[in-house]
């Protein structure tokens, strides 16, 4: 495609006046902007990927695919239900539990709290929340145990053994009026599930005293129903709505955690675009780069025409000059993109010691750590993009070279 002499003159038309062997200033900056642009766009496209996936992943351990709550407040009947639900293909566990909200209170403070009532042997089945207990165990879960999450230990001071208070928006009539209810727990554990949120405000307690304290009988509030690995969450869900009580809802995992969802997809893609607009701008720099190389090449064209250089083998050289500089700054983005995606939470945390500032704040972000999925489609999409671009950059300057009339060039030489 190329001969080796127009190789030889691209080559050598990116090197600097001084002949010292590195490319021009211009051509530098071009090679910097594209690879700068490269490796932004697959450092934040692998932590927007990494952020979706272990988001997912924590919901889904914590929550299940699927949630049965009823229209009316409580599910009665929850044993049949769950043996209703036991028998759909595809079902891997299904657990009853009570979702309320609390306050829990020691000598510390008082914090409010997500209550979600769950047995012991439930909670063992999920694995998440399982191999999420750092401190503790459920061993003394029994009737009064209380599973904390580890940033609401740390603000109210808790460590295993303590004792706290729930309280809880119902009330007991008394001679002195109504007054809220009100339990005394034993931590047993504390747990850390990577999301700040969980950590912050939730706890598990007992079913049995959950029911006595939110005044619920017999009956529970949800019924979580996890599904087996690649098994059609839509399909189920379809089954559940037409085999349960119609005073029953149905609600899939992604439509209570739409909100999420929705502005994950937004940010990938804004911030796609902007990314993309950086390796753009350098494209832009290869335009001019050429441009001020034809400018300054020009008596050279002109004799190189005169010998009997083609017009097409200008505009092949110059093209080469500026796909060079694409595919090197392309080639050496990407690789700095895929090292930085091994690393980021090293390298976050290093910043961060180094800064002292915060980078990542896991009460806006959800997650205690970065995370960072390479795709190689993507990788492959962005390195594609930035290659074509580069190319497509050259067009116009190799065929303003290829314009050059010998006779005007070397009219006053």
């Amino acid at each position: 495609m190329f001969r080796k002499y127009e190789i030889m003159i691209a080559l050598r038309y990116l090197k600097s006046k001084r002949q010292e062997g590195f490319i021009s200033v211009v051509s530098a900056f071009s090679f910097v902007g594209i690879a700068l642009g490269v490796a932004t766009l697959i450092i934040v496209m692998s932590v927007m990927n990494g952020y979706e996936v272990e988001l997912i992943q924590r919901i889904l351990g914590i929550n299940g695919h699927i949630t049965v709550v009823s229209s009316s407040d409580k599910i009665r009947d929850y044993p049949d239900t769950i043996t209703a639900i036991k028998g759909i293909k595809g079902v891997a566990f299904v657990a009853p539990m009570i979702s309320e909200q609390g306050m829990m209170t020691t000598n510390y403070g008082s914090s409010g709290i997500a209550v979600r009532a769950m047995a012991a042997a439930d909670i063992l089945d999920k694995p998440l929340l399982q191999s999420s207990i750092k401190i503790g165990s459920l061993d003394d879960y029994g009737d009064n145990g209380v599973l904390v999450g580890i940033t609401l230990a740390h603000k109210l001071r808790l460590k295993v053994g303590d004792s706290v208070k729930i309280i809880v928006p119902r009330f007991d009539s008394t001679m002195i009026g109504s007054i809220p209810r009100i339990k005394t727990f034993k931590v047993v554990g504390i747990f850390d599930v990577g999301m700040y949120e969980y950590n912050a405000t939730t706890v598990f307690i007992p079913i049995q005293p959950a029911q006595l304290l939110f005044n619920y009988g017999e009956a529970v509030s949800d019924i979580e129903v996890v599904l087996k690995k690649d098994v059609d969450i839509y399909q189920i869900k379809t089954q559940l709505v037409h085999q349960l009580p119609t005073d029953l809802q149905v609600i899939d995992w992604t439509l209570s955690n739409q909100s999420i969802i929705s502005v994950l997809k937004v940010e990938r893609s804004v911030m796609f675009l902007i990314l993309t607009l950086i390796i753009l701008v350098a494209a832009f720099n290869i335009i001019s780069s050429l441009i001020m190389l034809v400018k300054e090449k020009a008596k050279n064209i002109a004799i190189l025409r005169t010998i009997g250089l083609e017009r097409r083998s200008v505009i092949k050289i110059f093209i080469l000059s500026g796909s060079i500089v694409g595919i090197i700054g392309t080639t050496f983005g990407a690789a700095l993109g895929i090292v930085f995606s091994l690393y980021i939470e090293k390298v976050r945390a290093f910043l961060e010691s180094l800064l002292g500032v915060t980078l990542f704040d896991p009460l806006i972000y959800f997650l205690t750590q970065l995370p960072s999925v390479m795709d190689v489609t993507s990788i492959i999409q962005v390195v594609g993009m930035s290659i074509t671009l580069s190319i497509l950059a050259t067009i116009y300057p190799a065929w303003k070279a290829s314009k050059l009339t010998p006779a005007e060039v070397l009219r006053y030489e």
